[in-house]
């Protein structure tokens, strides 16, 4: 049964919002935040009010240019979820099918749920890598799909979807007369390695994304969704029903930070390259672990061979002070998520309390 949308709401969004923070966090899924003093920022370049009325020209402008597309083609958002929001309104009737990647993100589906789509699940399976496989996509399409919905990489597994699977996708999508969204946020996070977004894959393609997970920018709540242009402007009249007008001074202090983004790429990759060693040693630890460990991006999700999540969860809680997201908010119980966007020290003295806890399960 769908929910009634006036009781709706995402259980893993308040999850984190109220119950994720902790002295030692694997849970926050991006990178720490970006102190203002790693832009160079004076008081005077910012102004409270500004033509921000369907978007900041300059804004868009950058993001026309980093994504390779003419400004028509981008929206500005506040986030990536109000991108997706925006991009499941524009493409989706009520009652129309929308076919998700399972596990997902559960926001993907709440949102889908609220606007009156159905939601059909394809299987992105851990011995396979968490990969996308293009005829179990096409097995469970049927004539009512109208949109696939991918995330790249993977939320929660931090596996990469390649342009050849990619363009598969999209021709199962153009042969039923669909269209493939397409949530990049944490593909930023190969930084300089980036591939193209896959909006250039074709007018049936939507991309949405961010500077928050990758960045470190969350407070600029700036996001973007990729469309063409008939699109583009069905979406910028639903947000008049939402944002109406950005924060102007977000805007600029956005504007300045994608003029200076490798410094900010620079400072989240150098400590992503200092956690990931940390991570990558401590699945290889453990026996009572499963885990496919993506080469890319900030997260990776570990199946328990036996014994509880939620009781792991209580006890890293309790006794530990360290956060972890359970499974059981991507419909997958007997998984984790682990993030490495924090900092190393903290990182490595979390994997060590993780390890510890998991010493003390019941076997």
């Amino acid at each position: 049964m769908m929910p009634s949308r006036t009781h709706i709401g995402s259980p893993y969004m308040q999850f984190a919002k109220l119950r994720s923070a902790a002295k030692y966090n694997l849970a926050a899924s991006g990178i720490m935040s970006c102190p203002l003093a790693e832009l160079p920022v004076k008081l005077e370049d910012l102004e409270i009010n500004g033509p921000t009325l369907y978007g900041y020209a300059p804004l868009k402008e950058r993001l026309a240019r980093m994504n390779g597309v003419p400004p028509e083609c981008v929206v500005t958002v506040a986030g990536t979820s109000m991108a997706n929001h925006l991009a499941l309104a524009a493409t989706l009737e009520p009652g129309e099918e929308a076919l998700v990647e399972h596990p997902t993100y559960e926001l993907l589906v709440t949102t889908l749920q609220y606007l009156g789509a159905t939601v059909r699940y394809f299987k992105r399976r851990m011995e396979d890598g968490f990969r996308v496989d293009e005829e179990e996509v096409e097995r469970q399409m049927t004539p009512r799909t109208r949109l696939i919905v991918l995330t790249n990489l993977h939320n929660p597994t931090g596996a990469y979807i390649d342009e050849r699977t990619m363009r598969a996708i999209g021709e199962l999508a153009r042969n039923h007369g669909a269209r493939v969204l397409v949530d990049e946020v944490y593909l930023e996070a190969l930084y300089d390695r980036r591939p193209r977004p896959a909006i250039h894959l074709g007018e049936h393609f939507l991309v949405t994304s961010s500077l928050t997970k990758a960045y470190g920018l969350s407070g600029l709540r700036c996001g973007w969704v990729l469309a063409n242009p008939e699109l583009t402007r069905r979406m910028w009249h639903i947000n008049d029903l939402y944002g109406v007008n950005a924060a102007f001074p977000a805007d600029l202090l956005s504007v300045i930070a994608l003029d200076n983004l490798d410094r900010v790429a620079a400072r989240a990759k150098k400590l992503l390259d200092a956690n990931r060693p940390a991570r990558d040693a401590f699945l290889r630890s453990r026996d009572d672990l499963e885990c496919f460990q993506p080469e890319f991006g900030t997260v990776a999700f570990p199946r328990l061979k036996s014994g509880s999540v939620d009781g792991l969860d209580r006890r890293l809680r309790e006794k530990y002070e360290t956060s972890v997201v359970p499974g059981s908010y991507f419909n997958m119980p007997r998984h984790f998520r682990l993030g490495i966007g924090g900092d190393p020290d903290m990182t490595r003295a979390a994997f060590e309390r993780l390890a510890l806890a998991l010493d003390e399960l019941p076997s």
